[in-house]
């Protein structure tokens, strides 16, 4: 079975086309911080615009519970969907509701609607199959055809990314087939040397991907909180930074496997400690086995890699044709502990080859720390749909559109 697309479809003149994006973008204050997700939705919104579809977009933004909630309103998105596309988007404020079918019915041959929040609907994420397709359905009446791009979602079994593609000729947008494309390559035969850097704060987060690619890799990389685990599990002290006793074995493990397979797992050797968490904590630079050697002994709080790890990092990944990069390398938000994540971000503009950056939090820190999307080769819109996929998991979203 092979993914349907687009051309899938047909002539989509003057029908009416859903198109299930992935808005889900942070918003602060009624301003959106990081509108990645949105300019990544355009070519798929473009190309149906283009063929003259009436275009009914829907999304989810947050976790509302089911419930309308201002906090979580797509209102900021619309604006923004309006200014990127270059002409007006309706708004709905209702998911299914009078607004909504106002807007859908007054769409003409180009135009855009977006509706509002479907999670402010219980249906769309019910564990109540009934509900779920109930919900679905009322979404369906409104579209001729129904295209799924929110590459974000594919991982959830939900009303508007699964049982909307059962009631409704349906087919995948662009988007998916590019992150579909990518991380084929770098599960399938990728081009060599082949790196991968792990990074967030889990450990626990990542061990399905490190077990799926470790016999995949020729080295991987490991930073973030996750790495104290991997210290401990060296037998190193690591005061009070982030720790998951219950991974140990489970990474002392996968450390026997690397060496078994020839792998190298790369540790930091220097990291940042603190004094406490915050912005304005007194800072040291120590070796990795020697975090409790601190003036702050064993209430030490390792950040983010040291500027010696960051350096060697940085030229391994140089060095590499393909690189997989998911999580930070500390916590970057804090100025004093972004540079680790700052020194990845800028090896992968320099890959001689394809450079992933894997969604979810690394995506947002190479924005915050003043990177643009096309120094790189790929960002993935995809966070835990792009960790599910390289694990080897099944993603029911994909799965419904004929991708087996």
């Amino acid at each position: 079975m092979t993914l349907r697309t687009l051309d899938s479809l047909g002539s989509l003149a003057g029908k009416r086309v859903i198109v299930r994006c992935d808005l889900n973008v942070p918003v602060k204050d009624g301003v959106i911080t990081d509108d990645g997700r949105v300019r990544a939705s355009l070519p798929t919104l473009n190309a149906l615009i283009n063929q003259g579809a009436r275009v009914v977009v829907i999304s989810h933004l947050g976790r509302p519970d089911g419930a309308p909630d201002t906090k979580y309103t797509l209102e900021p998105v619309a604006q923004r969907l309006s200014e990127l596309l270059g002409k007006p988007v309706v708004f709905a404020h209702d998911t299914v509701g009078q607004a909504a079918q106002d807007a859908v019915g007054g769409l003409e041959d180009g135009d855009v609607a977006l509706l509002e929040n479907l999670r402010f609907n219980p249906g769309e994420t019910s564990k109540d199959e009934a509900e779920r397709r109930g919900f679905a359905e009322r979404l369906a009446a409104f579209g001729d055809a129904f295209v799924s791009d929110g590459f974000g979602v594919v991982h959830r079994k939900q009303a508007s990314v699964y049982d909307l593609a059962e009631l409704l000729p349906s087919a995948a947008g662009l988007l998916i087939q590019t992150e579909l494309e990518v991380l084929d390559k770098l599960t399938e035969n990728p081009e060599r040397p082949y790196t991968v850097v792990l990074g967030g704060s889990k450990v626990s987060d990542k061990l399905g991907v490190i077990g799926h690619l470790l016999p995949r890799v020729d080295t991987l990389l490991i930073g973030g909180g996750m790495l104290f685990t991997f210290l401990k599990a060296q037998g190193h002290a690591v005061g009070s930074s982030l720790l998951e006793e219950d991974q140990l074995d489970t990474v002392r493990g996968y450390l026997k496997k690397a060496d078994e397979l020839g792998v190298t797992i790369v540790l930091p050797t220097d990291v940042v400690v603190a004094s406490k968490f915050g912005a304005d904590a007194d800072v040291v630079i120590t070796a990795a086995d020697a975090i409790e050697e601190t003036p702050f002994g064993a209430s030490g709080l390792g950040l983010d890699i040291g500027p010696e790890t960051a350096k060697a990092f940085a030229e391994i990944i140089v060095a590499s044709n393909t690189v997989f990069w998911n999580g930070p390398m500390g916590v970057f938000e804090l100025a004093p502990f972004a540079e680790g994540t700052r020194a990845v971000a800028a090896a992968l503009t320099e890959v001689d080859g394809l450079g992933v950056v894997g969604g979810g939090d690394s995506a947002a820190a190479v924005r915050a720390l003043g990177f643009s999307d096309d120094q790189f080769g790929h960002i993935s819109t995809g966070g835990g749909a792009s960790l599910e996929f390289l694990e080897g998991k099944r993603l029911p979203g994909l799965e419904v559109l004929g991708w087996s």
